[in-house]
């Protein structure tokens, strides 16, 4: 499976965060913490969007690192991604994010099919 999935089934190779990242572009860093900031109402800097992608090693954004509380689940229950839980269709913390985000979800039932496939 695609390791740039995030547990949540966002896309992290699409993130502005991880581009500027990999890329190390600070200018991307600059509009992408303006453009969080004003979404989410709360003062996010340039210096906090560094990521590698969530499930991958490396640097993560505060979020994503400490706050998340889909990735935080999904560490705790020792899974993959939200397509290993079987909580996953009625979860309302990953419902936050899938509800706004329908390509998400879309992505881990690909997940989830994948691997009924599979065994």
């Amino acid at each position: 499976m695609n390791q740039l999935v995030g547990c949540c089934g966002l896309d992290c190779e699409t993130c502005d965060a991880r581009i500027a990242t990999v890329t190390n572009d600070d200018t991307l860093r600059v509009k992408t913490a303006a453009l969080w900031t004003k979404l989410n109402g709360v003062t996010i800097t340039p210096e906090m969007l560094h990521c590698t992608g969530c499930r991958v090693a490396g640097a993560k954004t505060p979020f994503c690192n400490q706050l998340c509380p889909i990735r935080h689940c999904v560490q705790e229950k020792l899974l993959d991604t939200c397509a290993d839980c079987s909580q996953m269709n009625v979860c309302t913390t990953l419902g936050r994010i899938t509800n706004g985000n329908p390509t998400a979800m879309e992505r881990l039932r690909k997940i989830q099919r994948n691997r009924r496939e599979e065994r």
